[in-house]
C-alpha cells in the first residue's frame, strides 16, 4: 500500500483505521489482536485513536490487545488526540463538557495515553478540536517538551480551519516545528473542507490530511435523504461498471484529491476494510469524479 510521508520520522498507510467505536465491537483481547494483524497484513498500519473514545476506554482496550504481540508495535503507527473534556464520574475534574488545551492537560493526556496504549511513544499527537481559549504558545511549549522527551514523533491538529491552523503553526515555526497533519471531515456528502479551501491550504503548506467519516457516518446510505439519493444515483452505476462496492467508489473519490487524503475506516468487519483497500486499485476518471461532486452540490459547476 502507498505510504504518505508525515515528517522525517513518520509515514502513514494511505488507508487509516479508526477505533472510536472499539468499545462497541465486543472483541476480547485475542480477537482484537487478530483483527489488528489482519489489517496490517493488508497494508493498513496507521491506527487512529483519541483519549475520549469510548468514554475514555478505547485506548486501553487497544493497548491490552497490542500487548499480546510485543513486536506488533513496531509494525504500526499510533495517532491519538487530546484537548476535549467529557463528563466522567471516574475522573474528578471532568465535571462538564469543555476543551482544555493547556500545557498541563496536554502533558497529562499524553502520559495517560502512553499508559493506556502500553507504548513508550506516540507517532502523532493531534489537538482534537480548536478552542476559543487555545493559547498557541502554550500548546507549542507542550509539544516541544513532548518531542524532546521522545514521547511524540509528530504533531498535528483535527478539525482546524485555515486561520486556526495558521495561528498555531506560526507559533510552532518559531521553535523550528510545524503542524504535520490535519484530520478533518471529508466525503462526497460533506464538501465543506474542499470548497472553503481548507484542503488546498493544507496542500500548499505540505500538511497531510486524514479524512474522518469518509462515508458521511452512514448518511450516504439513507434513502430518505434527498442529497444522499442524488449522490448514490451517480455512484451506484459506477460500482456496477467497475464491479466494486459503492463504498469502494466513495473511497476512490476521496483518493483522487490532490492533497493525498487518507480516509479513516472505522469498521470491525474485515470485509468493510477490504472495500477501502480495494479503492487504492480503482482510478475514477475526472468526469466520474465531477459527476459525483456535482450531484453532491445539487447544481452544476460554472
Amino acid at each position: 500500500m502507498e505510504r504518505i510521508r508525515i515528517n522525517k520520522h513518520v509515514s502513514y498507510s494511505r488507508i487509516v483505521h479508526g477505533f472510536w467505536r472499539l468499545n462497541e465491537w465486543g472483541y476480547n483481547n485475542q480477537q482484537l489482536n487478530d483483527f489488528i494483524h489482519e489489517i496490517v497484513d493488508r497494508g493498513i498500519t496507521t491506527m487512529d485513536h483519541a483519549d475520549i473514545y469510548g468514554n475514555y476506554t478505547c485506548e486501553s482496550l487497544f493497548g491490552d490487545a497490542l500487548a499480546l504481540t510485543p513486536n506488533l508495535r513496531e509494525k504500526i503507527e499510533i495517532v491519538t488526540k487530546c484537548g476535549i473534556i467529557l463528563p466522567n464520574d471516574q475522573i474528578a475534574k471532568n465535571t462538564g463538557h469543555r476543551y482544555d488545551q493547556s500545557y498541563d492537560h496536554i502533558i497529562e493526556s499524553v502520559d495517560k495515553s502512553l499508559l493506556n496504549l502500553k507504548t513508550d511513544y506516540i507517532d502523532t499527537l493531534l489537538i482534537h478540536r480548536p478552542s476559543p481559549l487555545m493559547d498557541p504558545d502554550e500548546v507549542t511549549r507542550a509539544v516541544m517538551h513532548l518531542v524532546e522527551q521522545g514521547k511524540i514523533k509528530a504533531f498535528g491538529v483535527s478539525n482546524f480551519k485555515c486561520n486556526q491552523y495558521e495561528l498555531l503553526n506560526e507559533s510552532l515555526k518559531k521553535e523550528m516545528s510545524h503542524i504535520s497533519v490535519n484530520q478533518v471531515e471529508v466525503s462526497p456528502y460533506q464538501l465543506e473542507n474542499i470548497e472553503d479551501c481548507t484542503l488546498n491550504r493544507m496542500l500548499q503548506h505540505d500538511v497531510k490530511v486524514m479524512a474522518w467519516s469518509p462515508l458521511a457516518g452512514g448518511k450516504l446510505f439513507d434513502q430518505n435523504d434527498e442529497k444522499a439519493r442524488r449522490i448514490m444515483a451517480v455512484i451506484q452505476p459506477l460500482a456496477e461498471k467497475y464491479n466494486v462496492s459503492v463504498s469502494t467508489v466513495i473511497y476512490s473519490w476521496l483518493l483522487r484529491l490532490p492533497s493525498k487524503v487518507m480516509p479513516i475506516v472505522g469498521s470491525s468487519k474485515i470485509e468493510r476494510v477490504d472495500e477501502a483497500v480495494n479503492a487504492t486499485k480503482l482510478q475514477l476518471t475526472d468526469q466520474e469524479w465531477f459527476d459525483i461532486y456535482v450531484a453532491s452540490r445539487g447544481e452544476d459547476i460554472l
